[in-house]
């Protein structure tokens, strides 16, 4: 068991005590002690497949050529199913109740605040008959986390994988969320908008995204691409008609092949039917 730590002041006036607790340490803690008996199961299961990789690997060289290095070649395709496992555990969000220090007060006089991680809080007086107002970090638009306590809905027309078509156009995640002003917090659309739908882009799809100069090469890295109507949709709703932060000439939607559409309808007709 983790114990949480607590700190006892004492001063001109009666005990405080103050309770810090933090779930992420917690858990990270955890995960630091079990992440060497995880390492060694995740390379047993690779070592289990290494020879479809090999094989995979030495047909790519002999058909391109000797300028392709087959143990990068390899190394790439474990950081990519790794990413993709990711979506084994999606996202959810959390509303935080509240100031993360919680005080025990001998006089409803005198409010204490505290900034989240510091391990003095500040002292304010409180005018007379005031409520206990609760300090943590300012929220600005960009930061702010609704609470959803229905489960997402994937259903609908905008779930219909048979919209999605030759003449249907996308945009990259990372352009959509800086487009709608939440630029400052990377992948901050897909928690504050489950319900949209997402394609994650594999190995094939990010060659001909860069190819087509429609993004970088990322190497292991994610991308994501949404639908822009989708987005356009967002962008005339009421949350982001009148928002300062919105710039929507960072989309530059783009069309893809056929062969990645039918894998993108695929994918949408996946994420439909499952509880993930």
């Amino acid at each position: 068991m983790i114990k949480h730590r607590q700190i006892h002041r004492r001063g001109r006036r009666s005990h405080m005590t103050v309770s810090y607790t933090d779930p992420q340490v917690s858990m990270d803690l955890l995960r630091a002690v079990l992440q060497p008996s995880f390492n060694d199961d995740i390379m047993a299961v690779f070592k289990k497949y290494q020879k479809f990789f090999e094989k995979a690997a030495e047909n790519v060289k002999e058909n391109v050529g000797d300028e392709v290095h087959t143990d990068q070649l390899i190394r790439e395709t474990c950081r990519n199913i790794l990413e993709h496992a990711k979506q084994l555990f999606p996202e959810v969000e959390v509303k935080r109740g509240g100031a993360e220090v919680a005080i025990k007060r001998p006089r409803p006089g005198d409010e204490d605040c505290s900034q989240r991680g510091s391990p003095l809080p500040k002292k304010r007086k409180a005018r007379p008959g005031a409520t206990l107002v609760s300090c943590d970090r300012p929220q600005t638009f960009s930061s702010q986390v609704k609470l959803k306590s229905d489960p997402i809905k994937k259903e609908g027309p905008k779930w219909d994988p048979s919209r999605l078509n030759d003449s249907s156009t996308f945009v990259l995640g990372s352009r959509a969320n800086k487009a709608l002003g939440m630029g400052g917090t990377r992948g901050r659309i897909y928690i504050k908008h489950a319900d949209l739908f997402k394609y994650a882009a594999d190995a094939k799809d990010k060659q001909w995204l860069a190819e087509k100069h429609h993004m970088r090469a990322t190497g292991g890295k994610m991308a994501y691409l949404l639908i822009e109507e989708d987005i356009q949709d967002l962008f005339r709703s009421e949350e982001y008609k009148d928002c300062p932060d919105v710039k929507m000439d960072e989309l530059k939607p783009f069309s893809v092949p056929p062969w990645m559409v039918e894998k993108m309808q695929r994918a949408m007709e996946a994420q439909r039917d499952t509880d993930l």
